[in-house]
């Protein structure tokens, strides 16, 4: 059986919306799911508590009020990756999982890269955000290979329409140097080379790639789909603004799942 992950941002849900996200993603077969914009409010908590309920393993940082950060759902059984202890600064936007493969150990990691406008403010939280993520990602470098996901909020160089002036060189060397420095592959890139897609769009014709999967090298073999699901923003109402990105892996997980309906009728209470 493949080993499969979706990644969506579910942008802060309000308890409503945040419902409709848990039971499509009750829907859906992947084994894991990185879900960004995750906040601490009811919704996300309604999401959190729902999973748990159901047997799946949630790892799901300390936001603190305001932060928005992310939230990893397995219905593997998984250990906490040490890249969250090791992250210095807005600590809630990156966390990963470890879950066993007949290959050995997969580390899967989710980040949500801060935002930027014209501020010195946002700038400054940006650019910080992405020098600890590099030194915690170092830091907790082992042997097991990475597969991260997640909306970095960035766009890779040659993108389709190109947005000048919008993005500063030090975010468009963090999609390079995920790669360069790290050994992270797109994914979606490296089975599509030349194909256009948009994880999300203010207008359809100015769309985005906002929402990515970087895989280890020794991953790319074991690479069989990265598609984008954009049934998450049409239809009306709509579940989130952004599309959902899910990948396949030719790998065998080592634990079977062992859950139930995380949308099955029961009386929540939130956290």
């Amino acid at each position: 059986m493949p080993l499969t992950v979706l990644t969506l941002n579910v942008g802060n849900p309000a308890l409503e919306r945040a419902r409709r996200q848990r039971d499509w993603l009750a829907r859906r077969d992947e084994d894991v799911f990185v879900l960004t914009e995750t906040g601490s409010g009811p919704g996300t908590h309604l999401i959190a508590e729902s999973f748990t309920d159901a047997g799946w393993s949630v790892t799901y940082p300390d936001h603190p009020d305001k932060e928005r950060g992310v939230m990893l759902l397995s219905s593997l059984k998984s250990t906490v990756d040490p890249i969250g202890a090791e992250m210095t600064y807005l600590p809630a936007r990156l966390a990963g999982i470890v879950v066993d493969t007949e290959r050995g150990p997969l580390r899967i990691l989710g980040a949500y890269v801060p935002s930027r406008d014209a501020t010195e403010v946002k700038t400054t939280r940006k650019r910080s955000w992405i020098d600890a993520f590099h030194r915690a990602y170092e830091a907790a470098a082992d042997d097991a290979p990475v597969l991260l996901l997640g909306d970095l909020n960035v766009l890779e160089p040659g993108h389709v329409p190109p947005h000048p002036g919008q993005f500063a060189p030090f975010e468009t060397a963090f999609y390079t140097e995920l790669t360069q420095r790290h050994g992270l592959a797109d994914a979606f890139r490296t089975l599509h080379p030349t194909a256009v897609e948009h994880s999300w769009a203010r207008r359809a014709e100015l769309g985005y790639r906002y929402d990515h999967a970087h895989a280890a090298t020794s991953l790319v073999e074991h690479l069989t789909s990265c598609s984008y699901v954009h049934d998450t923003r049409r239809g009306e109402p709509t579940l989130t603004d952004h599309s959902g990105l899910a990948v396949e892996l030719a790998l065998t997980a080592t634990s079977s799942p062992i859950t139930s309906d995380p949308a099955a009728d029961r009386e929540a209470t939130l956290f």
